[in-house]
């Protein structure tokens, strides 16, 4: 098997327990090159753990890992990650080109010196976003569309393989939210595989290739029509969850879905509770 038949994330009977509570077992998943992959579920649901277990900060309690056919490790430079929008505060001066840059020498050891080589990766990164216009701009000043744009640059800055976003069309409007699924689309379309993490599935329904939905410490892995269907979430959930689609009145786009009746499921699992250094260090090994 050549490389590029290799799948470029693949996780085998993955079972997580966080103190002492099962978030999702024998998960069985297979990404593939320039496949977005949507991870849906309720709050405390495991969504964010399971980010954490592929970047190598939880330790499955069960099953495998693999990227590219590897081990999947903490500090993997072929993942990208995106952790939860977090809006840089009005006068923040840090310039946009200067917050894609740690993504290329954040890790380093000392005092991170950018050569030509980290030059350049960043000018390519900032272009593949769109963002020039952004780069010598204090990142305060921008909108959280703008912020987001240059947190995805920072992501890809060298060029990875698997790309992890976590909700990462929280807080924006509707152009943003545009805006942001055309440029992870065109980063599929280079090969880059995506796992999404989404609170609204909508806004990518017509990218998504296949979900995974974490509930009450099961889950279904399956396409959109396999998933989403009442008769799915309600066995999942054990209880009635009705699915409701609404065909698009254009006749041009996908149908939009609705999901009612999901039980309530408490409050965030501490685990998955980070504070602003933390979600600063992930973004620099990531």
């Amino acid at each position: 098997m050549s490389r590029d038949d290799v799948p470029v994330l693949t996780t085998h009977d993955a079972s997580l327990r966080v103190r002492g509570r099962t978030l999702f077992a024998g998960l069985d998943l297979s990404v593939d090159a320039g496949e977005l992959v949507a991870v849906l579920g309720p709050n405390g649901s495991g969504k964010t753990s399971l980010f954490r277990a592929i970047l190598g900060l939880e330790r499955l309690a069960t099953g495998s890992i693999e990227l590219l056919g590897e081990p999947a490790r903490r500090g993997d430079r072929r993942i990208g990650y995106v952790p939860q929008q977090r809006i840089w505060p009005r006068g923040m001066p840090m310039l946009g080109r200067d917050l894609v840059m740690m993504g290329r020498t954040g890790a380093r050891f000392g005092i991170p010196v950018a050569g030509r080589a980290d030059r350049e990766a960043v000018a390519r990164a900032i272009w593949s976003v769109r963002a020039e216009s952004l780069a010598h701009r204090p990142v305060g000043d921008l909108s959280g569309g703008e912020q987001q744009r240059l947190r995805i640059a920072q992501a890809i800055v060298d060029e990875p393989r698997l790309l992890l976003l976590d909700e990462p069309l929280s807080s924006l409007d509707l152009r943003n939210q545009g805006e942001i699924v055309e440029l992870v689309d065109r980063l599929r379309e280079s090969g880059t595989a995506v796992l999404f993490i989404a609170h609204d599935v909508n806004p990518i329904l017509g990218s998504v290739g296949r979900i995974v939905y974490l509930a009450q410490g099961r889950h279904r892995v399956g396409t959109v029509d396999e998933v989403l269907t009442t008769e799915s979430l309600s066995e999942l959930y054990g209880t009635r969850v009705e699915v409701v689609r609404i065909d698009d009145a254009t006749g041009s786009g996908p149908a939009r879905v609705f999901v009612a009746g999901v039980p309530e499921h408490g409050h965030h699992h501490p685990a998955q509770d980070r504070d602003d250094d933390e979600v600063a260090r992930l973004e620099r090994s990531a």
